[in-house]
């Protein structure tokens, strides 16, 4: 994976977040389809018991629940699931994480908790941009299991959580580091050329079910998008189109606009349908598509503008962001060196709080991650 997609990662403060950022599908196809349907589950009014406690920490089963439900739902915007056999060792990793996460807050100072903030700010402007408007995020922030203040609040602690580690550990990167990382790494700097295009589709699946329409009903949907492309080559708004005939829910209301992207074999996380890629790659100026015809249903597509190949320079921003490429390359190296030294200190500080994890099952699977020396992620 490129140096710049690695990195972005740390704008979160963590693993867990940055996957809940992550994975918010660019795609295009039918966010619905795409993002399953996880939603919050209510809070149990009864039978959540703690499972993890100590001097300072007390987590519950909800909390432990919250986090693995966002991280399932995380895996399904990128069409993957977390296989039973890996549930038990996923959820050890996450209660470890957040006894951490407490256990730090605990001893953050002011500068730790401003870091925190930055990185929350940062981060929601990042997914602010990715979805195009707040309504837009919201939704998709729904779909993967959680809200916006929800999401921050999360990003936030464990940013401030990372600081205060790496102030007690010492973990500092100097601009030689970063300058010494970039030219030792060119090709993980190379931005390769993209699309932004915006597309208006008509689903021939059920959104909820990911079934085939009827055959009636796709004809329907085939007939529909053809008078819609005539509209649009007839010279009308397609951006208006969109608004008012896309089945695509997470962009009509953006008029079909979604943020560029590149080829799968160039940026295979966010890998659009093969049908689709080829159409939006090989239209010219504000052209517009024939019907590209994926598993989704009907498209159309009109190029926006293409963006030429480039070495991104440390000054420039990583894409979709507003962090500096260096911004980024530090905040990765200094996550490589806490990782390097944070485990024997993670131990002591849970040793000396005593902590006990009161579930035998989890408590288990914790005790095989130290015997292994699996970062908790």
């Amino acid at each position: 994976m490129k140096a710049k997609r690695i990195f972005i990662a740390a704008i979160a403060a963590s693993a867990a977040i940055g996957a809940a950022i992550l994975g918010i599908s660019t795609r295009a196809a039918a966010p619905d389809a795409t993002m399953g349907s996880a939603t919050n589950s209510p809070a149990p009014l009864f039978d959540d018991p703690v499972i993890a406690s100590g001097t300072g920490v007390t987590i519950k089963r909800s909390e432990l629940d919250d986090v693995v439900t966002s991280l399932k739902s995380a895996a399904a915007a990128q069409g993957e699931t977390i296989p039973p056999e890996r549930l038990l060792l996923l959820e050890a990793q996450a209660l470890e994480q957040l006894i951490d996460v407490q256990l730090l807050d605990k001893s953050a100072n002011d500068a730790d908790k401003a870091v925190g903030e930055k990185k929350a700010d940062t981060a929601m402007a990042t997914l602010l941009k990715r979805a195009g408007s707040e309504d837009m995020l919201n939704n998709q922030l729904l779909a993967a299991g959680t809200t916006a203040a929800q999401l921050r609040k999360k990003v936030a602690d464990e940013a401030t959580a990372l600081a205060a580690l790496q102030r007690e550990l010492g973990v500092t990167v100097s601009d030689q580091e970063v300058q010494k990382f970039y030219d030792d790494h060119p090709q993980e700097f190379e931005e390769p050329e993209m699309v932004h295009v915006r597309h208006i589709l008509f689903m021939t699946i059920d959104p909820t079910t990911h079934e085939p329409l009827s055959d009636d009903a796709v004809s329907q949907k085939l007939k529909e998008a053809n008078e819609v492309l005539a509209k649009a080559r007839a010279g009308a708004d397609f951006a208006q189109l969109a608004e008012q005939y896309s089945d695509d829910t997470t962009t009509k209301d953006n008029g079909g606009e979604l943020p560029p992207f590149a080829r799968a074999s160039a940026d295979p996380r966010h890998a659009m349908a093969t049908e689709f890629e080829a159409a939006a790659f090989s239209l010219t100026n504000n052209q517009i598509s024939d019907l590209v015809k994926t598993v989704y249903g009907y498209h159309i597509i009109q190029l926006i503008n293409k963006i030429p190949a480039k070495k991104l320079t440390l000054e420039d921003k990583i894409p979709s962001t507003d962090t500096t490429v260096a911004d980024g390359v530090k905040d990765g190296l200094k996550q490589e060196k806490t990782q390097k030294l944070a485990q024997p200190y993670l131990a002591q500080m849970k040793k000396t709080a005593n902590v006990r994890i009161l579930d035998p099952d989890l408590s288990s699977a914790v005790e095989s991650l130290s015997n292994t020396n699996t970062p908790a992620q």
